[in-house]
């Protein structure tokens, strides 16, 4: 009884042997009524790997792997996905299909905020309704609306996404990169920086911090634009080591000086009301800048060139072994789980490390390997994040297929703004991290995802699961609202209550439920009866009278049901 807050993934490694996996005999048929059926092609005289390493993954390609990929690296599991995932055959292939992400940049955002019919009425004097407003001039009256039209674009990009990392990449670096849009009250600026993280996401490390430190937003929200000869600002050059490339897991890092001297390199960068970065040579500090015996008593040589200052930073630091280890464990900690042990620095990290430098610190080759390995698809690696709130409102949207409906332009501002500000009682609110670190569940030490769980997310996150499952959301004069039958008819047999449960759960959990929950949920659908043939008859029904409406709501109820109690279930808020 010493170990009272024995997790899953904790059970999991205790039951490994010493050699690092356990086998999975064949067993005998189970009962018909059980939940854990033996699927003999993945298990039967397999090996189950409980710590494997970053190795590729070589194990069976079925069903609850493309969905674990899906869950981390999209906003939830859409079964059309998995399927697309499945047909490619292998782990390797369905990576390579997650990180291939569009070139193009996404057609930006647009004026649907104009509201003649609003009291007071609203109307934005320099951009018709349906126009984009990303290079229309300042109006301070209009930028809080072009604020979250942007959020709102955003947010659905990440509903409507293909089956690959962009949004969710996108991100993990505003989450890295943190800033806050509100920091500087410009829609342009919060698209512009936007766009900035999506088309480094997996590109030069060195490029995206070069292209960050010259951001607009960046520039503002850490006062780089007011950093100079005359009164230098530190705030940048401190955060650009200890949160941005360094970190602060070395003992013996930066120094004090090495902040001075880099905010000395970094002066005269400014920004104007329009946006545009500019340098000025006279209020750049053209002195000689010396580091510490961290960074090898580097000089860089002062000049009016304050590109290539920056440039000749950005190298001594990349230089640092540390960078690479540093981001590697952000990494793992975003997409695989929080706990780094000894075990995953030594197998994991450093070797993810060393291709990160031997790639000349380009992040796809990184990523590729964290995701393709035979750690990233372990056992103990499954089901033990705790969702954040857009993995669990944005992936619920998804699970289901469901798209925002827009009767109008208005109404499809409304429906984004409510969603994300239903975001924000979840504690994130995409464009608005709490401070410069980004939000405490990727580093807080040591509750790190549970604190996306309170007595208040908690009730906040029901309160949505069951509106959905039952009343819906109205938007204008339609509705959003699971559709609890067309999500079941997408399945093979949806007229087997067993296959059925089995379905919904390979997309809605992570893992596997108990029996007495798998009980449970088929005596909704029998209605309490004993036969499957209750739920078989019932769904036949409808198939073959769908316009009846007794024949309709005596499935719908019953999914309507079923789903509300799955979503209810701890295990919905796992990844």
């Amino acid at each position: 009884m010493g170990d009272v807050k024995l997790s899953r993934r904790r059970f999991l490694e205790k039951m490994a042997p010493a050699g690092g996996s356990v086998r999975i005999e064949p067993v005998s048929p189970l009962p018909a009524e059980d939940l854990f059926k033996v699927d003999e092609h993945a298990f039967s005289n397999r090996q189950l790997t409980l710590q494997g390493g970053l190795d590729p993954y070589q194990g069976p390609w079925t069903q609850a792997q493309a969905a674990h990929l899906l869950r981390r690296t999209t906003f939830g599991v859409k079964y059309a996905q998995v399927q697309q995932l499945l047909a490619l055959g292998n782990a390797q292939a369905a990576v390579d299909a997650i990180l291939n992400v569009p070139t193009t940049p996404p057609d930006p955002p647009i004026n649907n905020y104009n509201s003649p019919n609003s009291v007071p009425p609203y109307a934005d004097p320099n951009v018709p309704s349906g126009q984009t407003w990303i290079n229309a001039p300042y109006d301070v009256e209009a930028e809080g609306f072009r604020i979250e039209s942007w959020r709102g674009w955003w947010l659905n990009r990440m509903i409507e996404g293909e089956a690959n990392i962009q949004e969710k990449m996108t991100l993990f670096w505003h989450n890295h990169f943190a800033t806050q849009t509100d920091a500087v009250f410009r829609g342009k600026a919060a698209y512009l920086h936007n766009a900035m993280l999506r088309r480094n996401i997996l590109g030069n490390f060195r490029t995206f911090v070069k292209e960050v430190t010259l951001d607009p937003l960046m520039l503002v929200f850490l006062n780089g634009f007011r950093n100079n000869l005359i009164a230098p600002d530190e705030n940048y050059a401190r955060e650009l080591q200890e949160l941005f490339t360094i970190g602060k897991d070395t003992q013996q890092g930066y120094t004090e000086d090495d902040v001075v001297a880099a905010a000395r390199v970094l002066t005269g960068w400014t920004v104007d009301i329009n946006g545009t970065v500019t340098f000025v040579p006279q209020l750049h500090d053209q002195g000689f800048k010396v580091f510490s015996s961290f960074y090898g008593n580097t000089i860089i040589q002062g000049s009016n060139n304050g590109s290539a200052e920056l440039d000749a930073l950005i190298n001594m630091i990349l230089q640092k072994e540390e960078v690479s280890l540093y981001i590697s464990r952000k990494l793992y900690r975003f997409f695989v789980y929080y706990e780094i042990n000894q075990d995953v620095e030594a197998n994991v990290i450093v070797p993810m490390a060393q291709i990160f430098r031997d790639n000349n610190y380009e992040i796809k080759p990184v990523v590729k390997a964290l995701l393709q390995s035979e750690h990233f698809f372990d056992a103990v690696n499954k089901g033990c994040m705790i969702k954040n709130p857009l993995d669990m409102l944005v992936g619920m949207l998804r699970n289901y297929n469901l798209t925002l409906p827009a009767p109008t332009l208005l109404d499809n501002y409304s429906i984004r703004l409510g969603i994300n500000y239903y975001c924000n009682a979840l504690q994130m609110m995409p464009g608005s991290p709490p401070n410069v670190a980004g939000w405490s569940a990727y580093r807080q030490i040591p509750t790190y995802y549970r604190n996306w769980i309170s007595a208040d997310t908690i009730r906040n996150r029901n309160i949505i699961s069951d509106v959905m499952a039952f009343g819906g959301v109205d938007v204008g004069p339609e509705k959003l609202f699971i559709n609890h039958i067309a999500f079941a008819a997408q399945f093979p047999n949806p007229g087997d209550p067993n296959a059925l449960i089995d379905n919904t759960l390979a997309i809605l959990h992570p893992m596997p439920i108990s029996t007495l929950k798998k009980f449970y949920l088929k005596s909704i659908l029998l209605s309490g009866q004993l036969s499957d043939h209750y739920w078989t008859d019932a769904w036949n029904a409808y198939v073959n009278n769908p316009s009846d409406p007794m024949a309709a709501q005596a499935v719908w109820f019953r999914l309507a049901t079923m789903h509300k109690y799955i979503m209810n279930l701890a295990e919905y808020q796992l990844s």
